[in-house]
C-alpha cells in the first residue's frame, strides 16, 4: 500500500507518466541496452524490441499498477502481477536486476518530464515501482522454489526425442532432460523456455505453450514467424534442430493453467493459441474427465489448422465434450453458420463455465465480450496470449 502522501502524488501526476509512458519506456530501453547491452543479446526479445511491442507492454503494466494503487489501495492486483512473475522466473530473473531497471527508468522519466519530477514526484513514483517490484521478487522466489529452482537456474539441457510437423507453420518437439533428471513437473496450460543461440553469438529467448501430454517427454509446438523482420528463433528450430541436437529449456511455468474439478470448461483458441488448449484437452482425455467440455477453434483454414485431427481425436474420448472449428477461408465444403471469424453466442454455454482463452488479442477481446454477454463470470475468463502482454491488467 502507498503511503498517503504518495498517493496524492502519483493521483497528481498519473496522468502526466501515463500521457509520456511510451515516450519514457522508449528512453529506458535505450539507456538499458546502452550500458547493458548483453541484456539485448541475450536476455529481451530481438523482435519485440524492434517493433515496439515490449515497450507497450511495459507501459501498460506501469500504468495499471500504479492505477490500482490509487484507485483500489486495499487490493492488490495480484493476477497481473502473477502473470510477470510467470514470465519472469522463466527467464531466471533476479533480484538484483532490478536496481538496474529502476536506475535507467527514473533516469528516462527525469529526462522526459524535466522540471515536473520533482524530489517529492521522484520519491512517490519510487515508492510505486519499489512496491511493485518487491511484491515480484517475493512471488518469484516462490515459484523457483516451487519449481526445484531456488538458485534461479531454471534451464535445463535436453535432448530432442522426436520432431513433427504439423502444418507447414507448425513444427512440434519432444525434450527430455540430457542428464537422465527426472522429467520436471508441469500443470496443463503452461510453458517453457527455449533458448538458442544464433549465428551472431546472441543468446535469446523465447516462451512456447505445452502443447501435449506424453508420459517422458516435454512437448512443445513452434509457429515460424514470417514476414520482416523474420522471427529469429522459430525459424532457427524450424532450420535447424533434429532428433538428437540439444536444446536448452527452462523448466515449465505459467499460471493459465487448468483448474481441477467437475465444473464446465470452454477451450477457446485461434490459430497457434490452439497449443495450451491442445495441452488441456490431452490432460483431460488421459485423465478421463467426465466434465462438459467445449473445445473452440478458429483458423484461417484446415490446412493451417495445427493439432486438427488430434481436436477431433481427443473430443471423441471423452464423454460429454464437443468441438466447434470456424475457417475463415475452408477448403472444403463447411456449414456456413461456421465459416468465417469464432461466435461463441452461438454455442450453448453451461452454466458456471471456466474459460480459457488463447490467441490474438482481437480473438481475446471479442471472445471475452461474448463469453460476459452469455453469463461467464469475469473471474471464471482466463487468457493466455502469445509475445509481450499489451492486456496486462484489463482483469486484474
Amino acid at each position: 500500500m502507498l503511503s498517503p502522501k504518495s498517493t496524492e502524488i502519483v493521483r497528481a501526476t498519473l496522468p502526466a507518466v501515463g500521457g509520456a509512458i511510451g515516450d519514457i519506456t522508449t528512453l529506458f530501453y535505450d539507456k538499458l541496452f546502452a550500458a547493458h547491452p548483453a541484456l539485448l543479446r541475450d536476455l529481451f526479445n530481438r523482435g519485440n524490441q524492434a517493433e515496439g511491442s515490449q515497450q507497450q507492454a511495459l507501459a501498460g503494466a506501469v500504468a495499471a499498477f500504479a492505477t490500482a494503487l490509487v484507485e483500489r489501495p486495499d487490493v492488490r492486483p495480484d493476477a497481473m502481477l502473477s502473470r510477470i512473475a510467470h514470465k519472469h522466473a522463466s527467464l531466471g530473473i533476479t533480484p538484483d536486476q532490478y536496481p538496474i531497471v529502476q536506475q535507467h527508468l527514473f533516469a528516462a522519466i527525469a529526462e522526459v518530464l524535466g522540471d515536473a519530477v520533482t524530489a517529492e514526484v521522484a520519491a512517490a513514483w519510487d515508492e510505486v515501482y519499489w512496491l511493485m517490484a518487491n511484491a515480484l521478487i517475493t512471488l518469484e522466489a516462490r515459484l523457483y522454489e516451487q519449481a526445484g529452482t531456488p538458485d534461479t537456474d531454471v534451464f535445463v539441457p535436453c535432448h530432442v526425442v522426436a520432431r513433427r510437423e504439423e502444418t507447414a507453420e507448425v513444427t512440434t518437439f519432444l525434450v527430455r532432460p540430457s542428464d537422465d533428471r527426472p522429467l520436471p513437473a508441469a500443470r496443463p496450460g503452461q510453458y517453457v523456455s527455449v533458448q538458442v543461440t544464433l549465428p551472431d553469438g546472441a543468446r535469446q529467448i523465447r516462451q512456447y505453450s505445452l502443447s501435449g501430454h506424453p508420459d517422458n517427454a516435454l512437448q512443445f509446438s513452434v509457429k515460424r514467424v514470417t514476414g520482416d523482420p523474420a522471427g529469429e528463433v522459430s525459424t532457427y528450430l524450424h532450420d535447424h534442430v533434429a532428433v538428437g541436437d540439444t536444446l536448452t529449456v527452462s523448466v515449465p511455468f505459467g499460471d493459465v493453467t487448468l483448474a481441477e474439478g467437475d465444473s464446465p470448461v470452454l477451450l477457446a483458441s485461434a490459430g497457434i493459441g490452439c497449443t495450451p488448449m491442445i495441452g488441456m484437452l490431452s490432460h483431460l482425455a488421459a485423465t478421463g474427465a467426465t466434465r462438459r467440455i467445449l473445445a473452440v477453434h478458429a483458423d484461417r483454414g484446415e490446412s493451417t489448422h495445427a493439432f486438427r485431427a488430434d481436436l477431433h481425436q481427443l473430443v471423441a474420448k471423452l464423454p460429454d465434450a464437443a468441438a466447434h472449428v470456424w475457417y475463415e477461408n475452408p477448403e472444403a465444403a463447411h456449414p456456413a453458420d461456421r465459416t468465417g471469424r469464432a461466435d461463441l453466442t452461438t454455442l450453448d454455454i453451461p452454466t458456471g463455465t471456466i474459460a480459457y482463452l488463447c490467441g490474438p488479442l482481437p480473438f481475446l477481446k471479442t471472445a471475452r465480450a461474448q463469453l460476459l454477454t452469455a453469463g461467464v463470470a469475469p473471474a471464471d475468463i482466463h487468457y493466455e496470449v502469445f509475445g509481450p502482454d499489451l492486456w496486462l491488467g484489463a482483469d486484474a
